[in-house]
């Protein structure tokens, strides 16, 4: 997940430490450093490039020489066609790798394989003039419908029946005449198997005129003839009814909303100030998470993502404020903060095109910051950044964690805790009642869970914007607070720490506008949002 953009370099320090990935890196390292070269050159060398690279991945990390690319009928194929852009390479000139690929592919396109699926030896699929002069066991009779068997005569836009029978010309039913000579042969087989559509792509497909002869016959003809026509429905069903049973769906019915109850010691006793939201707001995703342990995988091809922009961002306003000299002036600091994400975004951040897109938007707000990072700094210095801590509940054996991003302290040696937000900023509403990791940071800090910090009295909590709101809103942090968010935490800790409480999938959702990490293991989508809880005890 940390190489979109892979070459030898890279490849050689993740192998580093493990000999199982040596030889492995050793053949592909080299393979993706020549793959990543281009520019403008012969035509020769560009078809010797390929050649030398088809080989080598088809040889693979173990193999020598071409590996078997050019083995068997289709890799015969493709050495013919290659054998033959060389001769012609010498004649091509200079060309860019873009030029080359697209002729490549033209060259390539001419290349044919046949590689027909060979059918069973004793069934054959025969037209009407086939079927005349061949005979079999077992008949199929396939398409008996007015309009494909007998197929119906094509109007005439120059001769009428009347103009074509004066002028000795044939008259279209003839063919129809010979379809039901050719029927009649084919019936007359040792074992016949009639078949029809009931439907075709828009209407009720009407049986051919032959079919319905046969039946209408032998209905009236006596009892003995319903009977035998009965049998042979009856026949015919025992085929239908195998077919209809390979599209037969069974009635699954739909999962109901999860509310599982695991053992009280199964459930976490230790969860950071970030996951407290989540289990209010979601309380499903907690329990997968720190019951069951499962965590979604990385991506097998990361993308330059929101939440990556926001980490990298941290790292950046980490050096920024930690390096920081004194009485820097305003103008350096920009200079330095643009020069730090930079430098950041060119570790971590392997895609051109977001590393300058997010510069930019960067550089979009620098102004801003910098203008409140003054007044943030006229009213107290940083502390400590990216400071880590832990706070024992005691009352109800459960430990809450956080790394804060920024803490400051002031003259009378209160603290001012910042988080930066990349993304949108919690309203001081939700702040109150969800979002409640600002007040959980403050609660810790006045109880000295944070080591590099120390025990002190909170001033404020705010988030600052980094991203297109650049608002910073303040709340201001007393004992009332203070006590009401403590107070809140631990009842809410007691409730899960009961069996009768479980973990209801989406319990209280913002809004519901994308996929969760665990919505396809709760099976949302069969249940929906009004639908109620269904708790089950899980575990021993």
């Amino acid at each position: 997940g940390d190489m979109p953009y892979p070459d030898a370099a890279a490849l050689a320090a993740w192998a580093d430490d493990r000999d199982d990935r040596r030889a492995w890196v050793g053949w592909l390292g080299p393979f993706l450093d020549r793959l990543a070269e281009g520019g403008i050159r012969p035509l020769a060398e560009h078809v010797a490039q390929t050649i030398a690279l088809a080989e080598l991945c088809a040889a693979g990390p173990a193999g020598t020489g071409s590996g078997g690319l050019w083995d068997k009928q289709a890799g015969r194929e493709a050495r013919r066609v290659v054998d033959e852009l060389i001769r012609e390479a010498p004649h091509g000139g200079r060309i860019t790798q873009a030029d080359y690929r697209d002729l490549f592919a033209a060259v390539f396109q001419r290349g044919e394989v046949r590689d027909p699926v060979a059918p069973h030896p004793l069934v054959q699929i025969w037209g009407t003039l086939e079927a005349r002069v061949q005979g079999v066991d077992l008949v199929i009779l396939a398409g008996l419908n007015d309009g494909t068997w007998p197929e119906l005569p094509v109007p005439d836009p120059w001769m009428n029946r009347r103009m074509r029978h004066d002028a000795g010309l044939l008259l279209p039913e003839r063919r129809i005449g010979l379809s039901a000579h050719d029927f009649q042969q084919a019936i007359a087989a040792r074992e016949v198997v009639l078949s029809r559509a009931v439907r075709g792509d828009e209407s009720e497909m009407v049986p051919s005129r032959w079919l319905n002869r046969l039946t209408n016959l032998m209905q009236g003809m006596s009892g003995a003839g319903a009977a035998e026509l009965e049998a042979m429905r009856a026949r015919g069903r025992t085929w239908l009814d195998r077919v209809a049973a390979l599209d037969a769906i069974d009635r699954v019915d739909p999962a109901p909303r999860p509310s599982p109850r695991p053992p009280v010691d199964a459930r976490p006793s230790k969860l950071s100030v970030t996951r407290i939201s989540k289990l209010v707001r979601d309380p499903y995703a907690i329990y997968a998470e720190k019951v069951l342990g499962l965590v979604p995988l990385p991506a097998l091809n990361p993308s330059p993502d929101a939440p990556l922009r926001g980490t990298i961002l941290h790292a950046v306003m980490e050096r920024f404020i930690g390096e920081a000299p004194p009485g820097e002036d305003p103008r350096d600091a920009r200079d330095r903060l643009m020069a730090l994400a930079a430098e950041v975004l060119e570790a971590r951040a392997p895609w051109p095109a977001a590393r300058v897109l997010w510069l930019a938007k960067l550089g979009r707000v620098a102004d801003e910051f910098l203008q409140g990072e003054v007044e943030r700094q006229a009213r107290a210095t940083p502390a400590a950044t990216e400071v880590r801590g832990e706070l024992c509940l005691d009352r109800v054996d459960f430990t809450l964690t956080a790394s804060a991003d920024r803490i400051d302290r002031d003259p009378t040696g209160a603290l001012h805790i910042y988080d930066y937000k990349t993304g949108t900023i919690p309203t001081k509403k939700q702040q109150e009642l969800f979002d409640k990791q600002l007040a959980l940071e403050a609660v810790m800090a006045e109880a000295g869970a944070f080591e590099a910090i120390g025990r002190a009295p909170v001033a404020e909590v705010a988030y600052i914007g980094l991203g297109a709101n650049t608002k910073v809103d303040r709340i201001e942090v007393g004992p009332e607070l203070i006590a009401t968010t403590r107070a809140e935490l631990e009842a809410l800790i007691a409730a899960y720490r009961d069996r009768a409480q479980g973990y209801t999938a989406q319990r209280m959702p913002e809004k519901k506008t994308f996929d969760g990490d665990y919505d396809h293991l709760s099976r949302f989508g069969e249940w929906d949002l009004a639908t109620e809880a269904t708790p089950e005890e899980v575990g021993d």
